[in-house]
């Protein structure tokens, strides 16, 4: 699965505006909620750090007065920044452990294989807890820029905690999982290396998206510091 790098970001103007974010954020939860996809995820991954640019832009108008406002939010951020840290971390483990299940395949190592099933599954349990952890609460909306960034925010944790769910039942689906095949359909060892290709190449695009939107939150939150440090 290829990670297509298209653009949609906001209209093409001098400085963004709430309206245009705001719908922007709504046609991202509509597309998400109607499909759920490693596709769609990665594509709204890109979608969030569009709409995190637009955030940005109008931050930085010399009329916008959010002051402490943010104070509440500020916090909510830096734990979705620790979110998207921690979640690539996991996606390549989680990529490591893919590769080394292809060698085990390819070998007929029934007993490594198995061990790199079973640890790819610790893995997405133990990423799972970390959205338990994350505040989910909303902070109190004072002005409409606060309501983008938690609907935002909310978004992103969204997705990341869809991915996991998702990667998950690409090892663990019942009659189709890579268990069965593995142990019960010698000859399909090709049909399981096209898979577990896909499921790599499925990490590797989430670990990017991750990354982009990672990028965005900080330059976002320096963006915010810079406005309550005024």
């Amino acid at each position: 699965m290829a990670f297509h790098l298209r653009s949609i970001s906001l209209p093409s103007r001098p400085q963004a505006n709430e309206a245009e974010v705001e719908q922007e954020l709504l046609s991202l939860g509509a597309s998400i909620s109607s499909s759920n996809t490693i596709s769609t995820i990665c594509d709204g991954l890109r979608r969030l750090g569009d709409i995190y640019n637009g955030v940005e832009e109008i931050v930085g108008l010399p009329s916008n007065q959010v002051g402490k406002m943010l104070d509440g939010e500020m916090e909510c951020s830096l734990e979705l920044l620790d979110l998207c840290s921690t979640m690539q971390e996991i996606f390549m483990e989680m990529k490591a452990i893919i590769q080394e299940l292809q060698v085990a395949l390819r070998k007929g190592d029934d007993v490594a294989a198995q061990a790199k099933i079973q640890s790819y599954s610790r893995l997405a349990k133990k990423a799972q807890k970390y959205f338990k952890k994350t505040a989910k609460k909303a902070t109190s909306v004072g002005c409409r820029m606060v309501m983008l960034l938690t609907k935002a925010r909310e978004i992103s944790v969204s997705l990341l905690e869809s991915s996991v769910h998702l990667l998950s039942k690409e090892i663990n689906m019942p009659k189709q999982s890579l268990v069965s095949k593995a142990f019960h359909k010698k000859k399909a060892v090709v049909c399981e290396e096209e898979q577990l290709q896909a499921i790599e190449c499925s990490i590797g695009d989430l670990e990017n998206g991750t990354g982009h939107l990672f990028r965005k939150l900080v330059q976002i939150r320096v963006s915010l510091l810079n406005i309550l440090s005024s």
